[in-house]
């Protein structure tokens, strides 16, 4: 209102009283679902941090009655111990035997496959790497669910149909997991399957034994399943399995010792279905030092298809300098397939670089079919980035495949650029 209107002498009435708006219920609180709280901090301490609340996203102020702000306490008090309590499964259908740790990862569990002959499983939980991950499975009801606020069932026996590896946006609500949940198989005193799942999954035992472990250490944990990446029975499918469920439990490991152990197996004496698998995980979790490992992978690997399966693992691969290695193997890897690949993965990510790198094949490669494919590259790109070059390409270009290929795929893509270069071909 303008000061203006008001006359002298006017009583100015005073603004109503803001009421605290209450939002939906904060992630700080939606958690609380401990059933003791005898690890909790003193509630002083939780009532002095409470003075800036708002920042937790409950209130739009920080003003609490008195009485709300007890009970904010009480629940943030019993929630403080369910960091411990997440280590443990949430196990339905088992016959649960919760065992400490107490001489070493390897020795424990060892003595627990050679007497365990009857089938039963073997678990424990460590702190996964950083990221909001979700391992578990799905059925048809959660397709319309969110995929972070699906908390499904998983059954340890019987078929992994439906097993869902789901990485989420850090904006994304829900409950996020803190850990790994890894979980191997037994009977006859040996170890069959090996099977991943994060700690907001549910698991069904299918009334079998289980066997749960307390206080595992990342890199004892990381060791031992070392141990079953290209064993003796690595030639068998269910060798072969075994080993790649052991590769991916380690990458999801929070602990720098997983970096090192994938770089033993992408050396060149292990079989090139290891370092297949271990390149995917490289790229999709392990950072800035997977990257390092993918860049060498790239470069030195002897398998042509080993690298260009690292041409992928780049492309999933969050470190932008990675964008620069895939470049580098679109120009200078000796095998025109695995230039050829690269240059795809390249469109994907699209940039300035991207684009640059492929119009760069199409007027220097020495082969043609590499030629082609950076051409169909030039497809994938935004049309504002790839339209005007496979026009270039189409006009200019003096290798005629190339000219044919960039004409079919101006002419898949419905931009009216296109349109008005075929009518100009035409006319003239």
């Amino acid at each position: 209102m303008n000061v203006s209107s008001f006359k002298v002498g006017r009583t100015v009435p005073s603004p109503p009283e803001l009421k605290p708006r209450w939002r939906r219920l904060p992630a700080c609180l939606r958690r609380a679902r401990c059933l003791s709280h005898s690890a909790a901090p003193p509630r002083a301490k939780v009532r002095a941090k409470m003075t800036n609340f708002a920042k937790c996203g409950a209130v739009e102020h920080c003003a609490l009655p008195a009485r709300l702000l007890d009970i904010i306490i009480v629940v943030l008090t019993m929630a403080a111990p369910c960091r411990v309590l997440s280590q443990e499964a949430r196990l339905v259908n088992a016959q649960t035997q919760t065992r400490a740790v107490a001489s070493g990862l390897e020795k424990e569990f060892r003595s627990l496959v050679k007497n365990q002959v009857e089938p039963a499983w073997i678990g424990y939980a460590v702190p996964a790497v950083e990221g909001n991950h979700h391992i578990c499975c799905t059925s048809s009801e959660d397709r319309h669910v969110p995929a972070s606020f699906r908390h499904g069932r998983c059954k340890l026996e019987g078929r992994d149909d439906g097993m869902n590896f789901q990485t989420n946006s850090e904006s994304d609500e829900g409950e996020r997991s803190d850990y790994l949940l890894v979980l191997f198989r037994v009977a006859g005193a040996s170890v069959g399957k090996i099977r991943v799942f994060t700690d907001d999954c549910e698991l069904d035992a299918g009334g079998l034994p289980v066997y749960w472990l307390t206080d595992v250490k990342l890199k004892e944990s990381i060791d031992l399943l070392a141990s079953f990446v290209g064993g003796t029975e690595a030639g068998t499918k269910a060798g072969r399995r075994q080993s790649e469920s052991a590769i991916a439990a380690i990458a999801l490991h929070a602990d720098s010792a997983a970096d090192r152990a994938l770089g033993k197996f992408v050396d060149s004496g292990r079989a090139e279905e290891v370092r297949k698998n271990t390149a995917f995980w490289l790229g999709n979790l392990r950072g800035q030092k997977g990257y390092e490992i993918l860049r060498r992978m790239v470069r030195e690997d002897p398998s042509d298809k080993v690298r260009e399966h690292c041409t992928f693992a780049l492309h999933i691969s969050k470190v932008p300098e990675a964008v620069n290695a895939m470049i580098d193997a679109a120009r200078n890897d000796t095998s025109a397939h695995v230039r050829g690949q690269a240059l795809f993965w390249l469109s994907q990510k699209a940039g300035e670089k991207a684009a640059k790198a492929i119009s760069d094949a199409i007027q220097n490669d020495p082969e043609t079919d590499v030629k082609k494919k950076a051409v169909f590259a030039l497809s994938q790109l935004p049309k504002d980035q790839g339209v005007p070059k496979l026009i270039l390409a189409a006009r200019s270009n003096r290798n005629k495949e190339v000219r044919k290929d960039a004409m079919f795929w101006l002419g898949q893509s419905n931009d009216p650029r296109a349109l008005s270069f075929f009518e100009e071909v035409l006319t003239h």
